[in-house]
């Protein structure tokens, strides 16, 4: 009669539309029906997408500070290494170059400063030193000089004697195993082969070779330990008493021992040798093989009068040295052991040591007196004596006088 009330109006169409949207939802694919849900959950929440977009772009750009942060830390970090190895290089080669000229800075300039001995001892770090007058035999300065220690290569002083001694320059030596294996220093020889015993004495005395001193020692005493015997006898001849050999390199061997006062006296007798002085001289010298040996002497051209010297050094034995020099004020020996700055002591040792012979000179010279001085003589004997001396004062002898 009437038509539909509004009520009845709105639910006919709410159930059309329910039915038109399940229509639609049911022709659509499962791909599809997830973008249709998801952009419905997107544009009914949008806050609370835009503020999770939000705090996940905030983790990552935190992320990717830290992670720059880090990379410029490690950048940093090896920057700063190698500025720290670039600095340890320079400080390591300033501090060689500093240890290469310090001895000869220190022999130069403090020449003309006198030293006392409790001064001297204190500027000098090796264990027992002694200076002694090569022509008399006179101590001039010395501290713990009989002190026992281990020689090092100094003690190869009596292994290029006695060398010397018993083998003519073209005696061929033969270089067993054993001594081809000594540890350094060394020529390097080969074993199975025979050498000129002029290169070995020479590779012996300027080189220090360890390999040579044992098969000169084999050719000669037919072993290492007979030959350390006739070093210990011929050291006893020379007047050292308190050396004792164990090998003829000198490295470090039970009950080896030397002080530096044996040192001295072996070594004086040494350069009474001709041709042992003549090869200790030499800065560098040139072997029948073709090898060049360079003199370990660093004082032949650092310390002024240098005539010959042998250096030595082993752990047990630290810096150990033994030399003569030769000035207008004489001859000196100067031997060192125990020392951790050996090319400094050895020049301290040898300006103290010309020094004092200077001042010993000056002292023996006698004074010649003036005309002054015998005038105030005359004077002063007149007004004594009286006129007593006028004969005397016109006679000869006063007019000589």
């Amino acid at each position: 009669m009437f038509p539909r009330t509004l009520k009845d109006l709105h639910g006919t169409n709410s159930a059309s539309f329910i039915t038109m949207i399940v229509n639609f939802f049911r022709g659509l694919s499962l791909f599809s029906l997830a973008v249709v849900v998801a952009g419905s959950l997107l544009f009914a929440c949008p806050v609370e997408a835009q503020t999770r977009t939000k705090q996940t772009l905030k983790v990552s750009s935190k992320k990717q500070t830290v992670v720059s942060c880090a990379k410029k830390k490690s950048a940093a970090k090896k920057s700063a290494v190698r500025a720290v190895k670039k600095a340890g290089k320079r400080h390591k080669a300033y501090a060689r170059q500093n240890r290469s000229v310090k001895p000869r800075v220190v022999a130069c300039k403090r020449a003309d400063e006198p030293v006392s001995d409790l001064t001297l001892r204190k500027q000098l770090s090796s264990r027992s030193a002694i200076v002694m007058d090569a022509g008399s035999g006179r101590t001039i300065y010395a501290h713990a000089p009989d002190r026992p220690g281990q020689p090092a290569s100094t003690i190869k002083v009596l292994t290029g004697l006695i060398s010397i001694r018993s083998l003519d320059h073209n005696d061929m030596v033969p270089v067993s195993r054993y001594a081809a294996g000594m540890p350094s220093s060394k020529v390097n020889l080969k074993a199975g082969q025979n050498y000129r015993a002029n290169d070995l004495i020479n590779a012996v005395l300027l080189s220090s070779a360890n390999d040579a001193s044992v098969a000169l020692a084999e050719k000669i005493g037919g072993s290492e330990p007979a030959f350390a015997r006739l070093m210990t006898d011929t050291a006893e001849q020379l007047g050292a008493r308190n050396t004792v050999c164990k090998t003829a390199s000198g490295l470090t061997a039970e009950g080896q021992q030397s002080t530096a006062q044996d040192l001295a006296m072996v070594f004086k007798a040494a350069m009474k040798n001709p041709e042992f002085a003549s090869r200790v001289g030499c800065t560098k010298v040139l072997t029948s093989y073709g090898k060049t040996l360079n003199n370990h002497n660093k004082a032949l051209w650092k310390v002024r009068g240098t005539e010959g010297g042998k250096t030595g050094y082993t752990v047990a034995a630290r810096q150990t040295y033994v030399g003569k020099f030769r000035r207008p004020e004489g001859e000196l020996l100067v031997a060192v052991m125990g020392s951790e700055t050996m090319w400094h002591d050895v020049a301290r040792l040898v300006e103290y040591g010309f020094r004092a012979k200077r001042e010993e000179q000056a002292a023996l010279i006698p004074l010649r007196p003036t005309a002054n001085t015998l005038a105030k003589v005359r004077c002063d004997l007149t007004d004594q004596y009286g006129g007593g001396l006028q004969v005397l004062a016109d006679s000869p002898k006063a007019s000589r006088m």
